[in-house]
């Protein structure tokens, strides 16, 4: 059944997400800050552009964000000119950004005291997952909201799956970024430590990646790592801003993150070499200095 989406923040992630909402089929308008992102989106795809979040929002049946920070999301939600303003009662906001906990909880609570529904609903699989529609989201909220924006949801996505109230899913968010700080550190040290004793890694790694060393960032970097190539997917700066996000809420639960904070100092070293816009394989930058 088709449906009124409003998507706000059409970035690297956004603008393919609201591509797939609108090519099964319902009734997108975006709002991107910089006009000709939403200009180009309106080109490629079925909708229409808005001035302003709260026009965006205005009417919807489900209200997508995904935008920079929490910053930002306070924003686009209940700034001046943000979804708050207009949105109505009974729709469903779900904000895809990656942020915190707080802020997620903030606005959850905000939005039942206007009568509508909100779902803190990060995701994982860079911009490749986005651009192929196979996102993992991971989804905090109440049940009744979850079910009726999971179809929406679906568009984009190959897993999606609700862990627990108002919260959980950006805490779920800040689980999958610790692991990934770790994997890419030890995928780094380790295809360097193979091409400084001789072996042709790519054949190392067609092995080991059929058993237990297997990974993701294994599958989907390792040839970008080894020819010295790190413009695919998610950048350093970043993955330093999930990274603090993560080392903020750990303080309040008492969980030590020895290896993220080393891995967190190991990436603000490559932004010190540039490489603030290299994704986050570029680890490896640290050993194989060209």
């Amino acid at each position: 059944m088709s449906c009124k989406v409003s998507f706000i923040g059409l970035g690297v992630m956004g603008y393919p997400m609201a591509g797939y909402i609108s090519k099964a089929g319902h009734n997108v308008t975006v709002y991107n800050r910089t006009k000709s992102k939403a200009e180009k989106w309106i080109k490629e795809y079925k909708g229409k552009i808005a001035e302003t979040p709260e026009e965006a929002a205005k009417d919807s049946d489900f209200v997508f964000t995904c935008v920079g920070n929490d910053n930002d999301l306070k924003e686009v939600a209940i700034g001046k000119n943000g979804i708050f303003n207009t949105i109505k009662k009974g729709s469903i906001y779900i904000d895809n950004t990656t942020a915190s906990a707080k802020v997620a909880r903030e606005l959850h609570k905000n939005a039942e005291a206007h009568g509508f529904g909100f779902l803190d609903a990060p995701v994982s699989g860079g911009q490749a997952g986005a651009e192929n529609g196979t996102l993992t989201v991971m989804v905090g909220g109440n049940k009744n909201d979850f079910d009726k924006a999971k179809n929406v949801i679906d568009c984009y996505s190959k897993k999606v799956q609700l862990l627990g109230p108002s919260g959980s899913g950006q805490l779920a968010k800040m689980v999958n970024q610790i692991c990934i700080a770790g994997l890419v550190q030890g995928l780094s040290e380790a295809i360097n430590f193979g091409l400084n004793a001789g072996l042709k890694m790519e054949n190392v790694i067609e092995v080991i990646s059929k058993g237990a060393a297997q990974s993701w960032q294994m599958d989907n970097r390792h040839k970008t790592m080894i020819d010295d190539k790190f413009e695919f997917g998610f950048a350093v700066d970043w993955m330093r801003k999930d990274l603090k996000i993560a080392m903020d809420e750990a303080k309040k639960n008492n969980s030590p993150l020895p290896i993220t904070k080393i891995v967190d100092g190991y990436y603000e070293e490559i932004q010190k070499m540039g490489g603030n816009r290299w994704d986050t394989s570029s680890l490896i930058k640290r050993f194989r200095k060209k």
